[in-house]
């Protein structure tokens, strides 16, 4: 029988992270973050984990070691959070470049200027090209059960790529939830015995990290990485399955919501898919075909599985938290769309930016940018491709 504890998404990820008992873990504090790396320093202190806890001078400084500790053969573990984010912005791709499966929490948050500490997506949607698994919590059960799933897969010899899990900051990171955990033999059985790859520290067998790569051979060894992240969807659905299997929440690449029937679909990500579901319910009621689409695995970006999900709908509002400032839309409609370019039909796609620095969204807010989407497809033509919710005029 689960455990049923009551968690923040911090607290959750902290706890997992216990009952994983990586090697290292290498962090610096940045809020909405702190908590989560307080509380396993906590479970460090009180000697429930093996763990050596690395305490530095800057997120650039925690993103080296985790590299380091990695290259030598460790299993490894951070968290961070918007501008603590962007400090580790050059390690971050040698961190894929290299292989290393690193697993790291992001609490996401807005990024100065001016200064917020509230939540929206630009932080994590900064690092989008940096090489990285990218899989988005709608929840603290959700931050919980993507870590202990994000080491497996990160793990997994057809894959050896870092991932970040996100959580959104505030509304998932420090409100509290009912979350079911599993039993610590449990997690260590899933997770199973880390199986070090080339590690430095394996001195019969030496090797060289981060050599200089020119023209010679840096283009083929690109190649080589774009490889890897595109092979890593059937294993994020093959751990997802197996995770499902052992707790019976199962985890899929996205997931529908009332879709079967729906002519217009909202698309989001994080813990905006919950007060989507409220806002589909509602129009429901009044005869509204309508549904939802909840992005999980954002890189590697699933496009087979979103022209299934999407092409029978005639329309379909795409909900942007964060901004591709110059770029036609958000990063989230820019993916989209492109995927349903070669659909065997398209359907109309309105992009909506919303929530920004953290500002709520609210069932009535979706209802509307629904309701647009169905006022567009009737009238035959899109006048404007982006719009916004939830600003003040």
């Amino acid at each position: 029988m689960a455990k049923v504890v009551g968690f923040n998404g911090n607290a959750a990820v902290a706890y997992a992270m216990k009952q994983i008992n990586p090697d290292v873990v290498a962090a610096y504090p940045i809020t909405p973050q702190t908590d989560c790396v307080e509380r396993f320093a906590e479970y460090v202190s009180e000697g429930l984990v093996d763990s050596e806890f690395i305490t530095v001078e800057s997120e650039h400084s925690a993103m080296s070691a985790c590299i380091g500790a990695a290259a030598a053969g460790g299993r490894v573990m951070t968290a961070t959070a918007a501008n603590g984010l962007a400090l580790m912005w050059e390690m971050l791709y040698i961190a894929a470049s290299m292989r290393l499966p690193i697993v790291m929490m992001v609490a996401n948050r807005a990024l100065s200027g001016n200064i917020n500490i509230h939540c929206d997506h630009s932080d994590t949607m900064g690092a989008r090209d940096a090489g990285w698994i990218h899989l988005f919590s709608e929840n603290a059960q959700e931050a919980y059960d993507n870590t202990i799933q994000a080491i497996k897969i990160a793990e997994d010899l057809g894959v050896r790529l870092p991932v970040m899990v996100t959580q959104d900051g505030f509304i998932i990171s420090h409100a509290v939830e009912r979350v079911e955990i599993l039993e610590d033999e449990e997690v260590k059985n899933f997770i199973g015995a880390y199986q070090a790859c080339y590690p430095l520290l394996d001195l019969n067998n030496p090797v060289t990290y981060g050599p200089i790569d020119l023209f010679d051979y840096y283009f083929e060894h690109k190649r080589s990485q774009i490889e890897a992240i595109d092979n890593c969807l059937p294993v994020i659905e093959r751990v997802g399955k197996e995770f499902g299997e052992l707790s019976g929440r199962n985890y899929e690449l996205l997931e529908g919501y009332r879709l079967e029937d729906a002519e217009y679909a909202v698309v989001a990500l994080g813990s905006t898919c919950g007060t989507a579901r409220e806002a589909i319910d509602s129009l429901r009621e009044k005869g509204k075909k309508v549904g939802l689409l909840k992005m999980r695995c954002f890189r590697p970006f699933p496009r087979e599985s979103v022209i299934e999900a999407l092409s029978p709908v005639k329309g379909v509002a795409v909900l942007d938290r964060s901004v591709s400032f110059g770029g036609f839309g958000g990063p989230l409609f820019t993916e989209v769309r492109s995927a349903l370019y070669d659909a065997p039909s398209r359907p109309l796609i309105i992009n909506f930016f919303y929530g920004l620095g953290g500002r709520d969204i609210y069932p009535e807010d979706i209802e509307k940018a629904l309701e647009r989407t169905e006022e567009v497809v009737k009238a035959g033509k899109i006048e404007q491709h982006i719009d916004y919710l939830g600003l003040r005029e």
